[in-house]
């Protein structure tokens, strides 16, 4: 229409720096971040953020460039989520369970200028620099980060320090912010649970609506207070490192996820709310009685990452923990839906609610459409709980693409969506719910097997804290279900009993033929890693040539 003028004015690039400079001004003197004695306030963040900025633009940090991250939920791990964005960098954050040659891999993939290592974690960050030394690739500039509040040790030779970086930052630095919205805050690379790792490019835009989306989702008002126990090099914390910092909350840091330090964090500090993996939900209703303490008051937990049983989604809420589920990728800045909750889904039955909870739900209100689709024609899949098709995304906070990989860029976004790999159905009120990975789906008979299906059925089975399903060959069927699983301590059960026990809740196709008792090999962000498990039932051969049951 005519009169319109874009200009600075109307139209400023979407980005989470914003966040930490409101907060600076309106929740000033409120804490930030508490992580055990230690606590800043809103305006101390910001300050230490624009130093941080300051010191990177010093050390020569240019606009664009990569600056990695290899530290657990720590308060240094938190400011680099806007400290580096502030210099114009990008953060990549790095997965704390990498040995060196993959954090090598991935220092040399991303082009990393520098890294920020944790004190714990420096043998790996040496390890993985000494390899890159070997073959010849420039090594980016290490700075460690010693534990919070001790004070600053001698650095080694050639290794700065993060606090004595930080006092080298100028508070009137000017903050370089993004020019174009879409331009790079955040690498992150997939937990690879089905292949090596890819580089996700997450941008400013995407950041921003994810961040608001996450917030919404979770009820998050202002001044919530957040236990991290998602790590922050998951997607950025699932948004929630910048959509906490959009409503002035207190970021509950913790290095390590234990039941103890869950229920003692809580009580603390009077947490409102907290995120995790099924893992984590699974590790609080299997706490001991001298773990559990009461809650100070209802503490509402998103939960995503991989389909939730409901069997545990029932128990938390006996617990007083109120869960949202949520479901997402790396590739959509993590959730990407909510499982929305109707009113009248108060009048069921306590196993009949966390049935429907478990579902993957609706689009966030950051995403444009979510769908059940044909892989090959792309036509949406009748709502009929039963018609299988591929979940799909198509929005505002789906990936800029995979770093230096436009071939998988293009496949992945083949036909004007985001190709997920995971396999659900549509319900008929419009929800979905996921029924497998693409690649984990078991064929027997030429019958497709949920592998989500059976091991929910197994987790509520009084002795079974972990399981997980995936095919086993067969001469006969091609595929039969193989379960892993560990018991609780304290608690029997043999193969035969787990097998009948399926075979009352299920139908006789779907049971397992196999049981292997054993622990259960997970990424760090709680998933079950089933390529790992498919390559052991692979060795197995087909279950005509051995027995029913194994125990490692």
């Amino acid at each position: 229409m005519e009169g319109m003028v874009k200009c600075s004015a109307n139209y400023v690039p979407l980005t989470p720096i914003s966040f930490l400079e409101r907060s600076a001004i309106v929740y000033r003197d409120r804490v930030s971040v508490a992580y055990g004695d230690i606590k800043y306030t809103w305006k101390e963040t910001h300050e230490r953020c624009v130093r941080l900025a300051s010191a990177l633009a010093h050390l020569g940090i240019s606009p664009g460039d990569v600056v990695a991250a290899l530290a657990p939920n720590i308060p240094a791990m938190y400011e680099l989520h806007f400290g580096v964005p502030m210099a114009g960098a990008v953060l990549c954050t790095l997965n704390v369970r990498h040995d060196s040659s993959m954090v090598s891999v991935l220092l040399k993939h991303s082009e990393a200028k520098l890294v920020f290592v944790d004190y714990q974690f420096l043998p790996i960050a040496r390890g993985a620099l000494e390899i890159l030394s070997e073959r010849k690739t420039k090594l980016p500039l290490l700075v460690l980060i010693p534990e919070c509040g001790q004070p600053a040790s001698i650095s080694p030779p050639g290794i700065l320090e993060y606090e004595s970086l930080l006092e080298k930052g100028k508070l009137d630095f000017e903050v370089r912010r993004p020019k174009d919205e879409w331009d790079p805050i955040s690498l992150n690379y997939t937990s690879g649970t089905t292949s090596s790792p890819k580089g996700v490019i997450y941008s400013h835009r995407g950041a921003y609506l994810n961040s608001f989306a996450a917030a919404l989702l979770n009820d998050m008002s202002s001044m919530p207070v957040y236990l991290w126990c998602v790590p922050m090099f998951h997607c950025n914390g699932w948004c929630l490192t910048w959509a906490v910092a959009a409503q002035g909350g207190t970021n509950v840091c913790q290095r390590n996820v234990t039941t103890k330090d869950i229920f003692e964090n809580i009580a603390r500090h009077k947490v409102t709310h907290m995120s995790g993996a099924p893992t984590v939900l699974n590790m609080i209703i299997n706490a001991s009685a001298s773990e559990k303490r009461p809650l100070p008051g209802k503490v509402a937990v998103m939960t995503g990452g991989a389909p939730p049983p409901s069997h545990v989604l029932f128990k938390m809420e006996e617990l007083g923990f109120h869960v949202t589920h949520s479901y997402g990728l790396t590739e959509t800045y993590g959730p990407g839906t909510v499982c929305s909750w109707n009113p009248e889904w108060a009048f069921l039955t306590p196993e009949g609610q966390a049935k429907i909870k478990a579902r993957q739900g609706v689009q966030h209100l950051g995403l444009e459409e979510l769908d059940i689709k044909d892989p090959a024609t792309m036509k949406s899949v009748p709502a009929d709980a039963k018609t299988m098709g591929e979940v799909m995304f198509r929005g505002n906070t789906v990936m800029n693409g995979y770093l230096k990989n436009l071939e998988a860029t293009k496949d992945a976004f083949n036909g004007g969506w985001f190709r997920s790999g995971d396999l659900g159905v549509k319900h008929p009120d419009g929800y979905i719910e996921l029924k497998d990975r693409s690649k984990d789906i078991i064929i027997s008979g030429g019958e497709n097997i949920s592998s989500i299906e059976v091991e929910s059925v197994l987790f509520s089975h009084p002795a079974v804290l972990e399981a997980a399903i995936v095919g086993r060959p067969d001469d006969f069927w091609g595929e039969t279900p193989c379960a892993f699983v560990k018991l609780k301590d304290g608690c029997n059960a043999n193969a035969e009993e787990l097998i009948k026990f399926c075979r009352d809740h299920l139908p006789h196709y779907m049971t397992p033929r196999t049981v292997v008792f054993q622990e259960l090999p997970k990424t760090s962000t709680g998933k079950v890693q089933k390529y790992v498990l498919k390559e052991k039932a692979k060795a197995m051969g087909s279950i005509s040539k051995g027995n029913a049951t194994s125990k490692l």
